[in-house]
This record gives C-alpha cells, structure tokens and sequence, in this order.
C-alpha cells in the first residue's frame, strides 16, 4: 500500500507491506527497504475482467511466498542498479 503527499509533487511518503503491515523505509521519495511493487491488470477470459490490482510485499514476504512455490523463481544476477 503506497500514500503520497498531497503537494503538487506527489512525493511518495509511505510503503506498506499489504500481507504483513510493515511500514518501510522511504526517504525523499525512494523506498530503502527491499520490496516488489506488483500491478496486474486482468483482461479478457478472468473473472477480474477489467479490474487492476496493486499492492506491495516486503522482502520477507516476498521469500515467504515464492517459496511456496511448486516451479522456483528465475532469477539472475545483475551488475547495473536502476
């Protein structure tokens, strides 16, 4: 869950984890704390026809649910940071 300020900017002021309720780091804007912003639009064929989605998982729960998993996360390693 993500609020931001009402200033013409819209700075983003607070993460929260939408499964645990942890409060995330955030400053100037940036979350600082390790965490998925996930955004699915559902389209045809789904029962959510229409509908989008949003909501963010820390870390933890992030590795909590994947490792629930029947077929593991790709996962790759990286050198440049966006």
């Amino acid at each position: 869950m993500r609020k931001f300020s009402i200033q013409e900017s819209s700075e983003l002021t607070e993460v929260r984890c939408n499964c645990c309720g942890r409060k995330m780091k955030v400053e100037h804007g940036i979350v600082k704390d390790g965490c998925i912003k996930i955004e699915i639009p559902f389209g045809f064929f789904s029962q959510k026809d229409g509908q989008v989605h949003r909501f963010d998982l820390c870390e933890s729960c992030y590795d909590n649910y994947t490792a629930a998993f029947c077929i593991p996360v790709e996962t790759e390693e990286t050198t440049e940071y966006l």
